[in-house]
């Protein structure tokens, strides 16, 4: 994957759009979240589960948006910097930047790992 193909990867997120989404990863993907009880976040193994909290994403911050984006790559790794901005139901608006480090495989996501800040 290059910076590109990145790009396209976040609008396909900030449209909504998890078929787009879903075209950029390896059909063993993992997901390990930002936050979590583990060291690694919350991972998600496998095409099924990953699409699954990727759409639950959308449902509990119905506007989220990753804005700011900037992205490198490299042979098979890659990374996408950002500020992740949304609504929780409760009317609470969030803004925190992060990032995602990735592992590429045949021109895939195969491993999604993503850090964002906490906000207190």
């Amino acid at each position: 994957m290059n910076e590109a193909e990145l790009q396209a990867y976040s609008d396909a997120w900030n449209n909504h759009d998890i078929e787009a989404v879903m075209s950029f990863m390896t059909e063993d993907c993992i997901f390990d979240t930002g936050g979590g009880t583990e060291r690694y976040g919350t991972r998600y193994e496998g095409f099924d589960e990953v699409k699954a909290r990727f759409i639950a994403v959308w449902t509990d911050i119905p506007d989220v948006q990753f804005i700011n984006a900037r992205h490198f790559a490299s042979g098979d790794r890659g990374c996408s910097e950002w500020t992740f901005t949304g609504t929780r139901p409760d009317g609470t608006r969030l803004e925190m930047d992060g990032c995602d480090l990735f592992d590429f495989q045949d021109g895939k996501i195969r491993v999604k790992n993503s850090y964002i800040k906490k906000v207190s």
